[in-house]
């Protein structure tokens, strides 16, 4: 296939051009900075820097939009906000434009989200069919959604990934919770009761060849392992894998007065399952956290 891709420097995007290459398929990647592009795979790989000169997307059977502001580095105050909704609508109604100017469109768009779509559901079962809970998270991926299903015709399929915690030691949450449980310094978060719904990386990568390549899939699928776990059951399985102790706690209170509104991403959660990736026939290599923590760790993936 000769596919487009934005968001293709990021952890996902680089773990899932380096799959498709392997695949034979043509990539074309999406990026201000091709320098980044290069450094990150070769110069042979097609680069485009921005989509002002297209006037449709026709060379293209795929279209994979990853782009996005992420969403944890940053306090929320409404100028970050702002750009994290940017970031995202902005590029996304781009390609749906052109996806509609096309004579012969891409067969699938295959667009981002998160499971923060569903907002804070605690104990929940979350399922790509729960009502959502109207926070800024929802609130952000109900308009990217919105935005990317306006591709959907009879030529072109839609794919939603409403994406959970991307386990990974080359980018994404886990090297920024590592370092202090070897110390000896880690625990839970909270009262550490909040689910955190989790996939790991290669997971993830084969999740979205997977949609790539089975026709009968559109609409949303939550990306995340069958088996979430609360964030003291995560912080313990690390500390075991990394074989360190787990004793501390972080309050609540330090961490909305460290992150603000932000905070919610951590001390709230959705008990997620892949429901509509296993009915279409999707199977995870790592359905359990430690045996996905124990392999990325191990080969540094």
């Amino acid at each position: 296939m000769n596919i487009l891709i934005t968001g293709g420097t990021g952890l996902i995007g680089r773990a899932l051009i380096c799959q498709l290459a392997l695949d034979k398929h043509n990539i074309t990647v999406l990026s201000r900075s091709p320098q980044k592009v290069y450094s990150h795979f070769c110069n042979e790989m097609a680069c485009w820097t921005h989509l002002d000169d297209k006037e449709n997307l026709n060379q293209f059977d795929a279209v994979i939009n990853l782009a996005g502001e992420p969403i944890a580095d940053k306090r929320w105050t409404p100028e970050q906000k702002q750009t994290l909704v940017n970031s995202r609508c902005k590029l996304t109604q781009k390609l749906v434009d052109l996806i509609k100017a096309s004579d012969s469109p891409p067969s699938v768009l295959i667009s981002g989200s998160a499971v923060g779509f569903y907002g804070d559901q605690g104990e929940n079962n979350v399922t790509e069919e729960t009502p959502p809970k109207d926070e800024f998270t929802h609130q952000l991926c109900a308009k990217w959604e919105n935005i990317a299903l306006d591709a959907q015709t009879p030529l072109t399929r839609v794919c939603l990934l409403r994406t959970g915690i991307v386990l990974s030691t080359k980018g994404g949450a886990l090297p920024k919770m590592s370092p202090p449980f070897k110390l000896g310094l880690g625990g839970k978060l909270g009262n550490g009761k909040q689910y955190m719904p989790w996939i790991h990386i290669d997971d993830m990568v084969n999740a979205i060849v997977f949609l790539l390549n089975d026709n009968n899939t559109q609409g949303a699928f939550n990306l995340t392992a069958p088996h979430p776990v609360q964030n003291k059951a995560f912080t313990t399985t690390l500390a075991h894998v990394l074989k360190r102790p787990a004793f501390m706690t972080v309050p609540a209170t330090i961490l909305k007065l460290m992150m603000g509104e932000s905070a919610t991403l951590v001390l709230g959660g959705q008990q997620a399952f892949p429901k509509k990736l296993l009915d279409a026939g999707f199977s995870f290599r790592y359905p359990q956290l430690e045996g996905a923590l124990e392999d990325i760790i191990r080969h540094k993936k």
